[in-house]
Parts: structure tokens; sequence; C-alpha cells
């Protein structure tokens, strides 16, 4: 059966112009039956797979941009053929809109279609004008390919945007979904040029293609935020036992809800509060803290610790794991909890449930998990053991519990290791010469003072240089005085001073520092390191070494190159002064100056050429506090007395210190084995 719907010529717009009035549309419609038999309409545009994007593109034609310029803006040209040449591009959507009439003509209302018709016989094809075409798209519609999540994103997102999704390895939507899901709500922020606004916008769209894509954008991954921080964060996530969820379908475990601390509700009969609900081990005397319930006591507990941010840290996720555990798994309130359930607990340590261990998110993220391994080391299941039964003796001091049942609970048994720190990853002598001699090179090529003026006017090569120096700084200052990389990040100017122990001929620094357990400890600083204080200093517009009389201050490490989000701005540009110059300068955290070293010492394991297999290998597992192992190990093997290396590194016990005595010694025997093995195979 012939198909009754007008058949639509496939000419160009300048054609048209071109055709005299007398082009009757009868002679078209006889050149068009001597045509082969092509596809419909709806098959032309399902088999060519148009997408938003091409009617975003056919729009622009429509309102007379240059094909040349919608193929650059809206396509691809090495990966879209049809956006190759200005001539592909007009060919290609001058078929898409003879494809979008003839559907029109057939689907549309009667008032179009006589438009359409009478604009083809005037003109020898439709001349549309933005509202005309907006009826056409409308009524074609039903056509318009649906995005699915094996679909290239080229195919739905600007070339620019694709293009920058697919250095992150990003191929299809559906990669696109989970990289936001498992990155969370600052998913983009690793990917350059793509900021909060344009993340937004790609959230958007996925959010409203979740039901053809089949997959789902999880609910912080563009939440609105109020001062940086996002609203989910704020809510309230009561969590029930395992019991009360009814299980899915057959086979699938039950979906837990789970909340860290600060969001944590408990249903109120296991919350351990006075009335019917009171804990079976609550006390009967006068309670010395003010707590009606257990997740009071639990915050008490843990205010104790306030001013020491890493123990108050550690000792939150032990407690709301426990509680988590006690509530979710074991249907009980914390002050129901006896031996037996202790003794549970302590067997669930070893094996956590699959439901609440994840990957790590923040914490105000829906899928936030409380462990983030199925399988604790013996050292770290005995650790959560200790901090409850210490926490069970303070809640029975202050009077809010009876007793304290993980008294009667043995500790889990761990193995003695022969070394309790983990040194390995300390580099050798030659790896660190080169790795000292490396790092001087690029901060004084990449844009520093001895670079040629085509380098200085690039601005990428600038940033490049301003980084080198910074993360030189940093690592100097871990490797030739021992420091933590908190400690690191702590450190500040006004504690680092020339020491009296010096001469003109040799000056000495020392810095004076708060190290771990608030112990307060001074370290000699190199020159190389001072030298490249000067430089990262010099780079923020800071003069390292200001007059004796008024002595800089701020901290040692802080970053020049600032990212342009509310979190950065909130921390790096608040307190502006008069002259618009901040009023107190913030220095790296420790994660941040942790997250600088890892991403340049990954750049030069890829780019440095004068390192063997092995070298690179030992470079690339090398972290932060590597270089911490590396002073340790060096000193050591230069004859440094021990008990000096002790006070440097902070170490409260000499057994420590000695620890990178025998990693020497080992060195020492692996040396002489390569050497035998060697002499061997020279013989044979």
């Amino acid at each position: 059966m012939a198909d009754p719907r007008p058949a639509v010529p496939k000419r160009s717009a300048r054609a048209a112009q071109k055709a005299p009035p007398e082009a009757a549309p009868e002679k078209l419609a006889a050149a068009t039956a001597r045509r082969p038999e092509k596809l419909t309409a709806e098959q032309l545009i399902v088999e060519r797979g148009y997408t938003t994007k091409d009617f975003t593109a056919l729009r622009a034609y429509v309102q007379r941009i240059a094909p040349a310029v919608i193929a650059r803006s809206y396509y691809d040209p090495d990966e879209e053929a049809h956006a190759a040449t200005p001539g592909a591009m007009e060919r290609y959507l001058n078929t898409m809109l003879d494809a979008l009439v003839a559907l029109a003509l057939a689907h549309g209302s009667t008032a179009l279609a006589d438009h359409l018709r009478a604009s083809i016989r005037q003109h020898g094809r439709p001349l549309l004008t933005a509202v005309t075409f907006r009826m056409v798209t409308e009524a074609a519609q039903l056509a318009a390919l649906p995005p699915h999540a094996d679909h290239a994103i080229s195919a739905w997102l600007r070339p620019r945007v694709a293009r920058r999704l697919k250095g992150e390895g990003i191929q299809t939507l559906g990669e696109l979904i989970a990289f936001c899901n498992r990155r969370g709500g600052s998913w983009w922020r690793s990917i350059p040029r793509i900021g909060p606004g344009r993340a937004r916008a790609i959230v958007s769209w996925l959010r409203k293609q979740q039901a053809t894509l089949q997959l789902t954008v999880e609910i912080d991954i563009d939440s609105d935020e109020q001062a940086g921080v996002p609203l989910v964060a704020d809510e309230v996530v009561e969590v029930v036992p395992e019991r009360y969820i009814e299980g899915g379908a057959s086979g699938e475990a039950k979906r837990l809800t789970l909340a860290p601390l600060e969001r944590l509700a408990v249903p109120h009969a296991l919350s351990g509060a006075d009335g019917p609900y009171r804990g079976e081990n609550r006390a009967a005397a006068f309670c010395y803290i003010q707590a009606n319930h257990d997740l009071d006591a639990v915050r008490a507990y843990l205010n104790r610790y306030r001013d020491q941010p890493k123990t108050l840290r550690a000792y939150t996720k032990e407690l709301e794991r426990f509680l988590l555990w006690a509530v979710v798994l074991r249907g009980k309130a914390l002050s129901d909890l006896r031996v037996d359930d202790c003794e549970a607990y302590k067997d669930f340590l070893k094996s956590p449930d699959p439901r609440f261990v994840g990957e790590r998110f923040a914490r105000h993220s829906p899928r936030w998990r409380p462990f983030a391994s199925e399988a604790l080391s013996s050292e770290s299941q005995r650790y959560a053991v200790r901090v409850l039964r210490t926490a069970f003796a303070w809640w029975v001091d202050v009077r809010y519990l009876a007793g304290n049942p993980w008294k009667a609970v043995n500790d889990p048994m761990v193995t003695r290791r022969e070394r309790a720190i983990k040194i390995e990853r300390a580099l050798p002598s030659t790896l660190w010469r080169k790795l000292r001699d490396e790092l001087d090179v690029r901060s004084a090529e990449e844009g520093g003072a001895t670079a040629g003026a085509q380098w200085r006017m690039d601005t990428n090569i600038r940033r490049n240089g301003v980084q080198w120096r910074a993360v030189r700084a940093a690592i100097l200052l871990m490797g030739d005085s021992g420091l933590r990389r908190e400690e690191a990040a702590r450190a500040r100017r006004e504690d680092l001073r020339p020491s009296s122990y010096g001469t003109l001929e040799r000056p000495v620094w020392e810095l004076t520092l708060i190290g771990k357990g608030q112990r307060e400890r001074t370290v000699p600083v190199s020159a190389a390191t001072l030298n490249a204080l000067r430089a990262h200093w010099r780079d923020r517009a800071q003069d390292f070494d200001g007059p004796t009389e008024d002595p800089q201050r701020g901290p040692l490490l802080a970053p020049v190159i600032i990212p342009w989000t509310d979190a950065s701005r909130r921390r790096h540009r608040a307190g502006q002064r008069g002259d618009g110059q901040p009023a107190k300068e913030a220095g790296y955290t420790a994660d941040g100056l942790n997250r600088l070293i890892s991403r340049m010492v990954t750049e030069l394991v890829e780019t440095m050429d004068n390192l063997s297999l092995d070298e690179r290998v030992r470079l690339g597992q090398a972290n932060a506090h590597a270089f911490r192992h590396t002073f340790g190990t060096q000193s050591v093997a230069d004859e440094v007395p021990v008990d000096v290396v002790q006070k440097v590194l902070g170490h409260a016990s000499l057994q420590t210190t000695t620890i990178y005595v025998q990693a020497e010694k080992q060195r020492v025997v692996e040396e002489v084995a390569r050497y035998y093995a060697s002499a061997v195979a020279h013989k044979s």
C-alpha cells in the first residue's frame, strides 16, 4: 500500500531560494516519484537516531545560523562525519528537517499541515519561523530517540563537555551517572572547566531522563547548598531495626537505612529514654550528665575530645558503628546491651555485614556506610573493643549506666608484629636524591625565574611552576625534618627562626611545633628547605625574610591556586582587610596537602626519564608519610644517633625509632644478596 503522506523533496536552502516561482509542486512530486524508494520519516529518524542535540542544532539552522557555526558549536567534527564540513552539516540538517516536516504533515494539526503545504508550493520547501519550527518539533516529538544508558555522551552533550568527561574515562550516559553517584556532590571538581553551574545543568538533565535510562541519580548529587553545606546534611535520618523492614524480591537483601551520628535518630522504643522504654542498664542514682537518652550520652562522651580532632574522629567512628549495629541488627538500645551482645559485636567486627560496608562517601551522602572494608585487621578490632570499653566505663563513672558489660569481654587476639610501623614506602637514598633533583629542575623551569619569555607568557606553565614549588617545599619539610603531614600543614612562619647554636658559616634554623599527643618539639630545618619555602612564599606575594622588628606570620605552606568553589572561598577568602588582603591566611589542610603531593608524585612517575622500573614502582607507592619515613631511614643510615632521630621524629619511645635501624639492616642484607646473585650469574 502506498504511503498516503506527501513526499517532501530534499533540496538545499540555496537551491530553494533560486527556484523560479513556476517550480510547481506537481513537478516536484513527479521528480520525487522517479526516485528510488526511501525510508519513511519515522524510520529515517529512528534509524538515524536523532537526539535532543540534533533538534537544538536544527533550531539554530532554522534561525539562519551558518552550518559551519552549528557544526563547531554542537558537534565534534572528529567523531561525527556529518559535522566534518559545512556542506555535510547542511545536508544532514536538511534531511532531518524534511523528515520532521513529513511527520508534522501526517500527525500535526490541519492548520499546521495547510501552512506547510502552502510554504512548499511557494518556495519549493517549507520556510519555518521560530514558532512554526516549535509546532513542527512538537508534532514530531514521538520520533525523537530517547536516551539510553549505552548511548555515547557525545550524542547528548556538547562536544567540549563530552571531551572533558571522556578525559575521566566516561564514555556513556550510564558511566556518567555511575561516576556522579560514586563521587558524590563534588563529582565535577576533578574535571577541568566543569564548574558547579554546568554540573548542575548536566545532573538536572540526567534526572529528567531517569525513567528512560532506568538509572537513578542519588539525591545528594545536586542538592542545594547553604553556606557550602548540602541541605541533605541537615536532614535527620531515623534508623530502624532490620526486622521492621519488609524484604524485597526473592533473594534480595533488605535495604538498610544508615546515617552518621550527627544525623542519626532512633525509634523511641530503642532510645533508652526515661519512661516505659528506659534501658535496663540505666543507673538509678543521680546522673552527672544531662542525658535523657543514649544518643545524649554518646554525644556527652565525645564532647570531651572536642579539642582533639583526630581522637574525636576516631572515637566517633567506633561509637556510631556500635550504635548502628545495636539498633539496626541487634534491635536493642545501647543501655540494654549485655555481655552476650558485646561478644556478638566482637564477632561482627571480624566480618561486618556487607550492607554496612561501602566506598568512602561524604557523611552527608545517603550512600555513606560505617565500614569501608569487609575485613578489619585484628589491630582494628582490638582498638574498637578498647574504645567501647573505655566509653562504657565513663558512662558508669558519671552514673548514666549501672555497669560496664565490656569488662567481661576479652580483647581480640592480635599477632605481635616485628615492625608495627609500615616503613616499606621510605625511599632509598638514590631515588630520594633523584626526586630532589627533579623537583629543583621543575620548580626552576616550569614558569620560574630562569624560564624563557615564551614560558612566562603561558598561564598554564606558570600555574604548574607554582604547584611544583609548593610540593617541593612540602616534601623537603617532611623529608628533611621528619614532619607528619598534619604537622607540616600546621607549621607556621612565626615558629621558624634561626637557632642560637648556628654560626655564620653554618647557620641552623629550627621549627617549633605541636605534634602527636599535644607534645611540643623543635626540629632542625635544612638550607634546601628554607630556599624552597622562600620560593613558595614569593609565589604567594609575601616576603619570607621580613624585617626583624615586624617578623612575618602565617602558615609555612598555603595554596596559591585556590579552586573557585564555595568551600574554598569561605576558607581562603574570608576576613578581608581594607586593602583587599585576607586578614588571616589559611594554609593547607592535612588532606589537601596529601592530595597535592599524591597528584604531583603521580605525574613524576609518569614523566620522569631517568627512573628504572623498580624506582617507578617505589615512587608510585609513596605517599606524604613516606617522606617522614625516608628521613628516619636515611638519617640512621648516615649514622645519626638514634636518640637524636627519636627527638626529631617525636617518638615517645626509643623502641619505635629503632625500627629504622632494623630497616637499614634489612636494606644492607638485600643489597648484599643482590651482589651475591650477580656474582654467581657472572661466574656461570
